[in-house]
C-alpha cells in the first residue's frame, strides 16, 4: 500500500480561519442541500406518514453535521479535553464495536477487534471512543458490502498503534494526502450523507494527545488509518 502522512496541524489562527471558511461553504452548500430535499418533500403531495420519515431523515444529517462541527470548534478551542488516562484501548474498541453490531450487519461489513488486551492510550475513553466512531463510521458508508473492518492495538517500546483497515473499495491515492482535511470528500464519497468531519475529527484528537495519524491505500485495495500515540 502506497502510504501518506497527514500534514502538521495548523495553528490556533490558521485553524480557525480554516474551520470558519469551511463552514460558510457548508453553510452555502452541505445544509441547503438536505434543508432543499426536505421542502421538495413537503411539496410532493405524497403520503404524510412517508413524508414525515424522509423529512426526519434530512433534519437528523443537518444536525449531525451541525453537531461535527461545533464538536471539532470544541476540540480546536481548547474546550473539550482529549489526555486524560492512561487508559485501556482494547475494552473500548471492543464496546464500540459491539455498538455498532446491528449498523455493521446492515452494511454487510464485519467488524474485527484483536490486539494487546493491556495496551494503553494516554487518552480520555470517551475521545477514544469518537476516534472508534469515526473510523467504524467511515468504513460502513464507504468500504462496500462484504468487507471487513479490522480495529487492532498493537504496542512496541516507543508506543501504541490504533489500527483500521478495510479490505473494501478504497479511494484514489490522489486523495489520500486531503483525507483529514475538514470538509473533504472523495468523488465516490460525496454520494454518501457523511459529514466530511470525521476523520478529521479523529485527526485532531490524535494529534492532540501527542500523536500523529497516517493513511494507506488505493481504488480497490482498501483503506488502513494508523493513529500512533507515544508510550505511556
Amino acid at each position: 500500500m502506497n502510504r501518506i502522512d497527514t500534514d502538521p496541524t495548523p495553528g490556533p489562527l490558521e485553524a480557525y480561519e480554516e474551520l470558519r471558511t469551511g463552514f460558510t461553504a457548508v453553510v452555502s452548500h452541505e445544509l441547503r442541500t438536505p434543508l432543499a430535499r426536505a421542502l421538495a418533500l413537503i411539496e410532493s403531495g405524497s403520503d404524510p406518514t412517508e413524508v414525515l420519515t424522509k423529512v426526519r431523515a434530512e433534519i437528523e444529517e443537518m444536525t449531525a453535521l451541525v453537531d461535527d462541527v461545533l464538536f471539532l470548534a470544541e476540540l480546536e478551542s481548547g474546550r473539550a479535553v482529549v489526555a486524560f488516562g492512561p487508559a485501556r484501548a482494547l475494552p473500548e474498541l471492543e464496546r464500540v464495536a459491539t455498538e455498532y453490531a446491528d449498523r455493521a450487519d446492515r452494511a454487510d461489513v464485519k467488524l474485527e477487534v484483536t490486539g494487546d488486551p493491556d495496551a494503553e492510550l494516554l487518552l480520555r475513553p470517551r475521545m477514544l471512543a469518537v476516534v472508534a466512531e469515526n473510523v467504524i463510521e467511515n468504513a460502513l458508508r464507504y468500504a462496500g458490502p462484504g468487507t471487513t473492518l479490522r480495529l487492532a492495538v498493537e504496542r512496541d517500546p516507543e508506543g501504541t498503534t490504533l489500527i483500521a483497515a478495510d479490505d473494501g473499495a478504497g479511494l484514489d491515492e490522489s486523495d489520500l494526502p486531503r483525507l483529514f482535511e475538514r470538509f473533504f470528500r472523495s468523488d465516490r464519497a460525496r454520494a454518501s450523507r457523511g459529514t466530511g468531519l470525521g476523520l478529521a475529527i479523529v485527526k485532531h484528537i490524535v494529534t492532540s494527545a501527542g500523536g500523529s495519524v497516517e493513511a494507506s491505500g488505493g481504488t480497490g485495495r482498501g483503506l488502513e488509518i494508523r493513529c500512533r500515540f507515544p508510550a505511556t
